[in-house]
């Protein structure tokens, strides 16, 4: 019985991949390629024939290298992603709708701010609650922490530190246009006041909020590898 992990170190030898990923295919496809010959010899086929039938298995071993170098590189940038933006994003965006939901729930009440004139009942209302505001720095300070963590770009960063406005921001992106198509029963300057309103509310405001913990994370962590790479180099 040949030796399979040879024949496939030699054969992919300039797979372009670190050294763990590559010793990993090397073994797998080594594996494949044995439990095929051996079952081809079960089958009463004599050994230098199953060799040669599993060798043929693969027509093109330039192309299966190309093939593997480009699912491990799609592999590892989806990886990457995922624990530089996703992941953070989706913890701090849970963790900052749970604490909002826990005060809708408990209290204390939200500060609202209305428009005094005729049109109270529907005049566009800010509900501001304050003490999910004063809990969202720490909130940004995790976000940049985790992707910093995962050694994200400072773009990437920053978008993670900004993660739990996103969803108000797409729903009043939506919201808004979908609002002017059914304009004819309301006034135009109501639902436009109102937007805005929302806008700074659930937008702006929590934005704000975010960043005072956010920025000085993702400051510390990008003083500390600029240190680092000045001093490796």
């Amino acid at each position: 019985m040949p030796d399979w992990r040879a024949i496939v170190q030699q054969r992919l030898s300039a797979l372009a991949l670190e050294a763990a990923e590559k010793e990993e295919v090397h073994a797998e496809l080594a594996a494949h390629l044995e439990e095929i010959c051996e079952g081809l010899m079960l089958q009463g086929c004599p050994e230098d024939e199953a060799v040669r039938s599993t060798l043929a298995q693969v027509e093109d071993w330039q192309e299966l290298m190309r093939r593997i170098q480009s699912a491990k590189v799609k592999g590892n940038i989806m990886s990457k992603r995922v624990l530089q933006f996703w992941l953070p994003g989706f913890l701090t965006l849970l963790l900052s709708m749970s604490l909002l939901m826990l005060i809708q729930l408990f209290g204390p009440n939200p500060w609202i701010v209305a428009r005094k004139s005729g049109w109270a009942l529907i005049a566009p209302m800010a509900v501001v609650y304050v003490p999910w505001l004063l809990s969202l720095p720490l909130i940004g300070a995790m976000g940049a922490y985790l992707s910093s963590r995962a050694a994200a770009s400072q773009r990437i960063v920053f978008y993670s530190i900004l993660f739990p406005v996103l969803p108000y921001l797409v729903f009043f992106l939506i919201g808004f246009p979908i609002a002017l198509i059914v304009d004819d029963h309301v006034a135009h300057n109501i639902m436009f006041s109102a937007f805005l309103v929302g806008l700074v509310a659930w937008v702006l405001l929590p934005g704000v909020a975010l960043l005072p913990g956010g920025l000085p994370t993702k400051l510390y962590f990008w003083r500390r590898s600029t240190s680092r790479g000045i001093t490796v180099g």
